[in-house]
């Protein structure tokens, strides 16, 4: 996903972003910088360790996506029911975002990573043995909660330990981990899962994060440039207040949380569908329509092309076109054209998420990294409400039901932006008579 800028302090603007909208600190690299250049043994080791660390994360994160079906029968619960099993994990992280990047600040940032991934892995291994579909979502509630550790550390270490020209590369290999172990996850448990059942497919995932966390601990370099901050919550919150009081980044918010919403219910339930007639495929194959993520990697980087052209609102209505488009293809009852809507889904989604997260960073003029934080938390409660509404919809209505919730999400985005546009129109009339 595409990335912007922000600075690493030890005050409270230091909360650090989502993944997808890092930012740069403005300070260039002076001759006596002793932060981690390119090329050298310390910074390969930093790349490799954060690399292993994002992807553990959002393996952990979405595990049991691709595992509803299966979960399902396993329980003999509804497809609503089941889908808390992601839901619970991506809302723990959405609320908990904020209060560890400025715990980070207290504690460290190595110190937060490490036990946040430690806690997670652990959690990880445990959820295998779950007795019932209770306890399963109460160990994700958990392990969402304290994998909201690790972003929200990882971007604020970077831009202390890394040379400013060195830190878009640096962050680009961590969000490359993320987007890989979303989809590995997804496609390891699949198969998995096909061959031993869904608990052997969440425990192959656990080890793979055990393997990945340990990498971590052995490679990451020790912060030498971190200064703990005094934890002060009431400039925490006048900082919130303020970003949330400022329409345009409601707006923002809010266009963020709808696309997810789009995104988190269409592949919570595709599972279900794929599953059925007329398409009866295997749980292996199911995982394996993860791959189409990899469209997203492309319609993310483009993003910025398509605004540059069209401007940002202009970009947002061709991603909801997009994403409206194919979100109709897929209610045809053919697996080509199952997997085209996908494609456009997945491709409308990134660019609107590309866009919205983008713009946060440049539309707060102080308080970024909060302003970013704010983001992410309402991008995963978009994903969390996404996942349950979406299956809630499955069980009621089938795909199409699925398909009705997707198109209110988008005529959403389309709401807000035409207001949006609206807005902007009438500021300008009102400069232009003052």
């Amino acid at each position: 996903m595409p990335s912007a800028s922000t600075k690493a302090s030890t005050t409270v603007d230091a909360v650090p972003p989502s993944p997808s909208a890092p930012q740069l600190p403005a300070e260039p690299a002076g001759p006596a910088d002793t932060r981690l250049a390119p090329g050298t043994p310390a910074y390969r080791r930093l790349n490799l360790a954060l690399f292993a660390a994002g992807l553990a994360t959002f393996a952990l994160l979405y595990s049991t996506q691709a595992l509803l079906p299966a979960v399902s029968a396993g329980f003999g619960v509804t497809a609503s029911a089941a889908s808390w099993t992601v839901s619970a994990a991506t809302g723990a992280l959405a609320l908990f975002v904020l209060p560890m990047s400025a715990l980070s600040e207290r504690v460290g940032r190595t110190r937060m990573m490490h036990v946040s991934l430690a806690v997670a892995v652990a959690v990880g291994l445990l959820v295998p043995f779950a007795p019932n579909l209770e306890s399963l979502v109460a160990l994700r509630a958990v392990q969402g909660a304290a994998l909201a550790g690790l972003p929200a550390s990882a971007m604020a270490y970077l831009a202390e330990e890394v040379r400013p020209k060195a830190l878009v590369a640096a962050i680009g290999l961590f969000v490359a981990g993320n987007s890989i172990g979303g989809m590995s996850g997804r496609i390891v448990t699949g198969w998995v899962a096909q061959l031993g059942g869904w608990r052997w497919a969440l425990a192959a995932v656990g080890v793979l994060a055990l393997v990945c966390a340990l990498v971590f601990r052995v490679l990451l370099p020790k912060a030498r440039h971190f200064t703990p901050g005094t934890l002060n919550p009431r400039a925490l919150a006048r900082t919130v207040r303020g970003h949330l009081a400022d329409p345009l980044l409601l707006r923002l918010y809010a266009i963020g949380a709808l696309f997810m919403t789009v995104f988190g219910a269409v592949y919570t339930v595709i599972g279900y569908r794929l599953v059925e007639a007329p398409f009866s495929l295997p749980q292996g194959v199911i995982g394996s329509v993860f791959l189409v993520y990899l469209v997203g990697t492309v319609s993310s980087a483009a993003a910025g092309r398509l605004v540059g052209r069209l401007g940002r609102r202009g970009a947002l209505y061709l991603a909801v076109t997009t994403t409206a488009a194919g979100l109709l293809l897929s209610l045809a009852d053919s697996l080509p054209s199952v997997l085209a809507g996908l494609v456009l889904i997945t491709a409308g989604f990134f660019a609107g998420h590309a866009v919205a997260s983008s713009s946060v960073s440049r539309t707060a003029k102080t308080g970024r990294a909060q302003a970013s934080a704010l983001y992410q938390s309402a991008y995963y409660l978009g994903s969390s409400a996404g996942g349950t509404l979406g299956a809630v919809a499955f069980h009621a209505g089938g795909w199409a039901g699925t398909v009705a919730l997707g198109l209110l999400a988008v005529l959403g985005v389309v709401s807000i932006t035409l207001y949006g546009t609206h807005a902007a129109r009438a500021h300008d009339r009102r400069l232009a008579t003052a």
